[in-house]
């Protein structure tokens, strides 16, 4: 979906590494200045983008682990993990694939996300583009590198003018 004008929020791209904003400016040209980057829940969430590798497709950020986010068991919120999940597939979709939306996303829990860990690190991956399809995958680990979630999703490219090998 492209927001009009007068809804972009340009100002905290600043949050975004040089880097990714070059590959986003060269994907998007001037309609990147319709999109809100980085997204107002990436910016809510504390994310922080920490390497991106182009020729595998892999993005990593990273989440603090909040109070307000803990269940009453003391532990991050499962849907809090999923957020910061989405939060790193989403924007990694934006860098390797025209406008797309998350169409399915399925999270398996391993292990709690604890105060003390302070952040999760997420690594994304995309697998594979197929028409309008992409399929991509996602880690959430501690700080020691402790698996903490594994997610797989799907997302749907929202441009109309594929080709017959569903190139653009």
């Amino acid at each position: 979906m492209i927001l009009p004008a007068s809804h972009a929020a340009m100002p905290d791209s600043d949050m975004v590494p040089d880097e990714l904003m070059r590959i986003l400016r060269d994907r998007y040209g001037s309609a990147l200045d319709r999109f809100l980057v980085p997204p107002p829940v990436f910016i809510a969430m504390g994310g922080e983008f920490v390497s991106f590798d182009a020729e595998s497709e892999l993005l990593e950020a990273r989440f603090p682990v909040r109070r307000e986010w803990l269940n009453p068991y003391g532990m991050m919120q499962g849907g809090m993990l999923a957020a910061a999940i989405d939060n790193t597939l989403g924007p990694l979709s934006m860098l390797v694939a025209p406008p797309n939306v998350t169409r399915r996303m399925e999270v398996k829990y391993s292990r709690a996300a604890l105060p003390e860990m302070e952040y999760v690190l997420v690594e994304a991956r995309c697998l594979e583009r197929d028409g309008r399809w992409l399929r991509l995958q996602a880690v959430a680990r501690s700080p020691k590198g402790e698996l903490l979630a594994r997610a797989k999703a799907s997302h749907w490219i929202l441009e109309d003018d594929l080709d017959a090998e569903g190139n653009s």
